[in-house]
């Protein structure tokens, strides 16, 4: 066994404690093992002054760590699951998607002395601006309330929250699982119930990328998997591959796991959410891929497809995201 492997990671307040916390699982099974992370800016990390979507492309997030993996410069990446797309380099593939988090969206409004401004996204004022860099999200929201003012929010989770607290926004949506892994659990007004806002494909899961032919690191991680976790992962990003869609596109896929059988929704919507097309499948989960993209087949075609050419056909910064 190796006695020391790199983590390539990018250097967020939360790409960091997800590389921590595997680099700590990773010491703790094995002690004696050192550790070094990589800290590494990536083409979306660079680019804070447009939204993601307008930039396009996929990747934006993984793109350099994996150039970092394929020259030795890591031994393995962790990434947030709903930054991974779903074809991998030649030499590269990801053996472990780690126990999920909340998958859950977070609506998160003001402070007000010990409360909140507003108590719930039920209670937001007509008009009121929501800051969100995720289609998926202003979509959903932007189909019951097209009267909100959907506004682009980029940066760290510490940056977003900064912004809300400066009063550019009446409130912003995030990840729950990230602003719980960073201790903030306390600024969560409200989780927002997939049925509302489903989320994105593989939101609130951390996965592993290596390189295929290194056995010692294929080996060293194989414990972090999770196997329940990997089932419903992967069944919602062979949705994901099969609408040929990336990470910056108004796709949602939320799958889990009931008496042996996975239950996956998906959704494709119009950046205005004037049209949401959702689908629902059902199947044993020893055939995850499968059951995934007969999910995103349905929704082509219920008309995802042109939906999809349409956002992809269009400079998206112009169309949803003030």
């Amino acid at each position: 066994m190796k006695n020391k492997v790199i983590i390539g990671t990018r250097s967020s307040k939360l790409a960091l404690w997800q590389a921590e916390w595997v680099k700590s699982e990773l010491q703790r099974m094995n002690p004696g093992l050192e550790v070094e992370l990589n800290k590494i800016k990536t083409t979306g990390d660079k680019i804070l002054d447009v939204p993601l979507a307008q930039v396009g492309g996929k990747g934006l997030f993984v793109k350099e760590i994996e150039e970092a993996l394929l020259k030795g410069e890591a031994d393995l990446a962790v990434h947030s699951m709903k930054d991974v797309p779903t074809e991998f380099p030649d030499g590269l593939h990801l053996p472990v998607i780690c126990k999920r988090e909340d998958p859950r969206d977070a609506f998160i409004s003001g402070r007000a002395g010990s409360g909140f401004n507003i108590k719930s996204y039920r209670d937001l004022p007509q008009g009121a601006s929501i800051g969100t860099s995720s289609l998926r999200r202003a979509c959903q929201l932007l189909s019951s309330r097209p009267d909100l003012k959907i506004m682009q929010l980029r940066g760290n989770l510490d940056t977003r929250l900064r912004k809300l607290d400066e009063g550019q926004f009446d409130a912003i949506i995030l990840a729950a699982a990230g602003v719980k892994r960073l201790g903030w659990s306390d600024r969560i007004t409200e989780l927002i119930p997939a049925e509302f806002s489903l989320p994105a494909i593989g939101q609130g899961a951390i996965g592993i990328e290596c390189r295929i032919g290194d056995d010692a690191i294929n080996n060293l991680v194989k414990p972090l998997n999770d196997n329940a976790t990997a089932l419903c992962v992967r069944a919602e990003r062979a949705c994901l591959k099969k609408l040929e869609g990336g990470c910056q596109v108004p796709i949602a896929a939320h799958a889990l796991i009931a008496d042996g059988r996975i239950i996956i929704d998906g959704l494709v919507g119009s950046v205005s959410g004037d049209k949401i097309i959702r689908a629902h499948r059902e199947g044993d989960s020893s055939e995850p891929e499968a059951l995934g993209t007969a999910l995103g087949q349905e929704l082509l075609s219920k008309g995802a497809d042109k939906i999809l050419s349409e956002v992809y056909g269009k400079n998206i910064g112009q169309v949803g995201l003030h």
